[in-house]
């Protein structure tokens, strides 16, 4: 049953995209600037900046050459120790520190890597205080001879290196945010993109329709109605493919109501699964600009075609349409900002791994979108 077939008092209970809810918003942890120190990518980055911060510190100790290793080892080992600890630490704590202003979340955070610091360092002299292996000194020693000289350094350069990655994380953090609110306040411009004059000719076309054929320009209100509807969704808000593309097919019928049999549209998405995560009116707009760019200047009209494929965990979808011969680049400029806030709004989804290019030619315009899939 395709959102067409809804009545319109039925419509608005069950509407999708689904609208933003008070469960819906991001929780107050997902808005700090620390990053999840539990998630993977986290973890690894953690344990290439312990090894990194360990070759530094052998590096500069200039120990003898036959030595440098089993001192590099000795030391990526105590790295590792406090830095995973830490993580740990900060892991639990996170939730709560996010509930702190930025500064006295930072003060907490210096204290708590620094408190661990201290207890791993204490914890390893007196574990080579222990087994006796305190006195033998030197770089040959796995364990410290001396005990306040390296609690001393140890708090040093903890101290040093957690200030550092505080500062790189709130700015990254800021950065993304700038990024983000950026992209929002764009997509709300490509919201309002559904421009004016589809509104009035949709109008015009429902007044034609309803002396003629009352059912079609019934269909014709439900249609506009559930448009408009998916347009008003939360900013960024994924759904599913077959949502977006439903989106788009509800935009096709009521152009094809306007303009006839000028226009014929060609799906070919029957490879592709329909339960693949996508950000709200991102296909929809392409096949907005095919015929707004690519049919209605041409008094023939043309074919927009729509095609979708999957290789591995990567989707592609095309949509391309003709070019005819008078087309303005005034209309082509505006195409080309819908675009950048597509591929925006993907980047900012998938990362890098998310694409959007352009194919033209004299004789046809092609937008290519690839993202990925998780099965």
């Amino acid at each position: 049953m395709t959102l067409a077939d809804k009545s319109t008092s039925g419509a608005a209970a069950d509407s999708w995209p689904p609208m933003s809810t008070n469960t819906d918003k991001a929780k107050p942890s997902d808005n700090f600037y620390l990053p999840d120190f539990g998630a993977s990518s986290a973890v690894l980055a953690i344990v290439l900046i312990a090894e990194i911060v360990a070759i530094i510190l052998s590096l500069a100790r200039a120990v003898p050459w036959p030595e440098f290793f089993p001192d590099l080892a000795k030391t990526s080992l105590l790295m590792l120790w406090m830095a995973l600890t830490a993580a740990a630490v900060l892991s639990v704590a996170r939730p709560a520190l996010s509930e702190c202003s930025v500064y006295k979340a930072s003060a907490i955070t210096l204290l708590l890597v620094v408190l661990n610091v201290a207890l791993v360092s204490e914890f390893v002299y007196w574990l080579g205080f222990l087994y006796g292996n305190t006195a033998t000194g030197g770089t040959g020693s796995w364990f410290p001879p001396q005990h306040w000289g390296f609690l001393l350094r140890n708090l040093a350069i903890g101290s040093i290196v957690t200030a550092l990655a505080l500062r790189y994380f709130y700015i990254s953090h800021e950065w993304k945010r700038n990024v983000e609110r950026e992209a929002e306040s764009r997509f709300h411009a490509l919201q309002a993109r559904i421009r004016p004059h589809f509104l009035f000719n949709s109008m015009n076309t429902i007044a034609a329709l309803i002396g003629t054929n009352p059912e079609a320009a019934e269909q014709a209100v439900e249609d506009l109605a559930d448009l408009f509807r998916a347009s008003l969704g939360e900013p960024g808000q994924p759904i599913s493919l077959k949502q977006e593309l439903e989106v788009a097919r509800i935009y096709q019928r009521m152009e094809q109501h306007r303009l006839g049999d000028r226009l014929a549209v060609e799906w070919f998405v029957d490879e592709i699964p329909m339960r693949a995560m996508i950000p709200g009116l991102t296909i929809q707009p392409l096949l907005e600009n095919a015929i707004y760019h690519g049919i209605e200047p041409d008094p023939s009209g043309g074919v927009v075609k729509i095609s979708g494929r999957r290789r591995g965990d990567m989707i592609s979808i095309t949509v391309s349409n003709p070019r005819p011969q008078s087309a303005n680049q005034a209309g082509h400029a505006g195409n080309r900002i819908a675009l950048n806030n597509i591929r925006q709004r993907l980047e900012l989804a998938f990362g890098k791994r998310a694409s959007l290019e352009v194919v033209e030619d004299p004789e046809s315009y092609q937008v290519c979108l690839s993202f990925p899939f998780a099965a």
